[in-house]
């Protein structure tokens, strides 16, 4: 157990090595540090986007690789760099780019999830891992719509989704596609929110009640394919 548990902190100071390395080419002036509220986010946004007129490939290789690492440690925070997405690239651009961001690094964390190995999962979150295991037995012939339903859902913790379905071997491609497309309405609303950043004044206005509706019913709607499903499967069998 302790040789494979300690993947998680080597692979986690490989990441910050590279990190500093990379703040390391930047001049001092632009402030580089992980935002962590609304003040720090106007003042990267703003170095970055002045930085970026001369060296736009420094500024999205820094901002991927910074995106990626949160997403594979599940650091605390990611909605200040999807905020960010939408200050530096405008909307589609931001919005398509933190989608895929956010799939490649819950699938790096899906990875060393399954490299760690079940046991260690095991023992340190017994509880989530047999919930989900048992709700995936129970959802396997529409797994695709129910692992949508799971990220759309506002609430999901989705750090634990992504190492549990590592643990459990759900199929990289449908974890990929269930990530990619569950939380375009959560990443939409952040790029969004990052477009119009000099007009929000507290960072939970982006999770308005209007807002946590919105992805509810989205959660909602991703789920009637497999209720049809499972529908069909009762009627043929009766």
């Amino acid at each position: 157990m302790i040789p494979r548990i300690a993947l998680v902190p080597f692979a986690a100071s490989l990441g910050l090595t590279f990190l500093y390395f990379l703040t390391l080419q930047a001049p001092q002036n632009l402030g580089l540090k992980f935002p962590s509220n609304l003040d720090d986010l106007r003042i990267i946004a703003d170095n970055l986007n002045k930085f970026q007129v001369s060296n736009p490939g420094y500024v999205l290789l820094l901002f991927c690789s910074a995106y990626i690492f949160k997403q594979t440690f599940a650091v605390p925070g990611s909605v200040f760099l999807n905020v960010l997405a939408g200050a530096l690239y405008g909307v589609w651009q931001g919005f398509f780019l933190c989608c895929l961001l956010t799939a490649c690094g819950a699938s790096l964390c899906y990875l060393l999830a399954s490299m760690v190995g079940a046991q260690t999962a095991q023992h340190y979150f017994p509880d989530k891992i047999n919930s989900y295991k048992l709700k995936l037995e129970e959802n396997k012939d529409e797994l695709l719509f129910f692992l949508l339903f799971l990220r759309l859902f506002p609430m999901s913790p989705n750090w634990a989704l992504n190492m549990a379905s590592g643990v459990l071997g759900v199929p990289l491609h449908l974890f990929f596609t269930s990530v990619f497309f569950g939380l375009m309405p959560y990443n939409y609303m952040c790029v969004t929110s990052g477009a119009i950043l000099s007009e929000l004044n507290d960072i939970s206005e982006i999770m308005s009640w209007t807002n946590f509706g919105r992805c509810m019913l989205a959660a909602v709607i991703s789920l009637v394919p497999s209720l049809l499903m499972k529908y069909r499967s009762k009627q043929k069998s009766s």
